[in-house]
């Protein structure tokens, strides 16, 4: 008997590149055997739908085709149900893809993966009812993914470095109140990143060090500086040479709740909600197929 897997994408998604990608790795699937549902939504709030659905009615794997918040939005739907999530990349980040070595630049390879079955278990965050894999972005990059969200123009990746560059004007540091595990913290600081993974954001490692099986969180805090200090500082963040810096500060915690005004954070690219939040760590709560 065929093994019943499903495939989700958001043709519109990326300027078509959903539906660019999916159309190379379907038939890769079908010719190794798989019965494929190919399950088109129209955006995410469609998506999310259709992957619970898929779960619902017993498929043997959920194999999404896009980034990380396609990624995101299959995540609440297979949370602690052992139904294996498969990943053929198709968006800008594609960090999950990168914890796990999926090939990001291959759809081909990338359904091999699938067609390969191999399971691997991680953990996931919760907070609330909202699960993430990568990191919570609450603070200067929390800030900025609000503003790039009100803008119609540029797209892509200009927006966000417009919006990043608008922000630095007028950005001062936010006093935070830290609750880790059970130990309160407050602290002036220009962001607090809570990942479960090491990266977000195409690669950038604010949280460097993280793994995602280890069943804890990483806090890192980066105090006060200048915003000259603060723009040097970037690119260290693909490379994790930040963790050098003297106002750089980590955490590992089974459990933390952040707390400052007027932040709204972000979890996979994903608006999650207003702080204060609690974040916990959910070990193995995940089930990927991997190379």
């Amino acid at each position: 008997m065929a093994r019943r897997i499903a495939l989700l994408t958001i043709p519109s998604a990326g300027k078509g590149r959903g539906s660019r990608t999916a159309a190379i790795a379907h038939p890769r699937l079908t010719e190794a055997g798989f019965e494929v549902r190919h399950l088109v939504s129209r955006d995410g709030a469609d998506a999310r739908e259709l992957a619970q659905r898929a779960v619902a009615d017993g498929v043997e794997a959920l194999v999404v085709v896009g980034g990380d918040g396609m990624v995101h939005l299959a995540v609440q739907a297979l949370a602690g149900t052992g139904i294996p999530l498969g990943i053929i990349p198709a968006g800008t980040g594609n960090d999950v893809a990168r914890y796990l070595d999926i090939p990001r630049s291959d759809p081909q390879r990338a359904a091999d993966v699938v067609v390969g079955s191999r399971t691997r278990t991680i953990d996931l965050a919760r907070t609330g009812a909202t699960w993430f894999v990568t990191v919570l972005a609450a603070g200067f990059d929390a800030i900025v993914n609000e503003r790039a969200n009100r803008m119609t123009w540029p797209r892509g990746q200009m927006r966000y470095n417009l919006a990043t560059l608008a922000e630095l004007r007028v950005f001062e540091p936010l006093p935070y109140t830290l609750e880790l595990d059970g130990e309160v913290v407050r602290r002036e600081a220009m962001l607090v990143a809570v990942g479960n993974g090491p990266s977000f954001g195409g690669g950038l490692r604010i949280t460097h060090g993280a793994e995602v099986d280890d069943g804890l969180l990483d806090v890192v805090v980066i105090r006060p500086m200048s915003k000259m200090r603060l723009v040097r500082t970037y690119p260290k963040l693909y490379t994790g040479a930040h963790t050098r810096v003297p106002q750089y500060e980590h955490h590992r915690v089974r459990e933390v709740t952040v707390a400052a005004p007027g932040i709204v954070a972000y979890a996979d690219g994903e608006r999650v909600g207003s702080l204060p939040l609690t974040i916990e760590a959910v070990p193995d709560a995940l089930t990927v197929l991997v190379p």
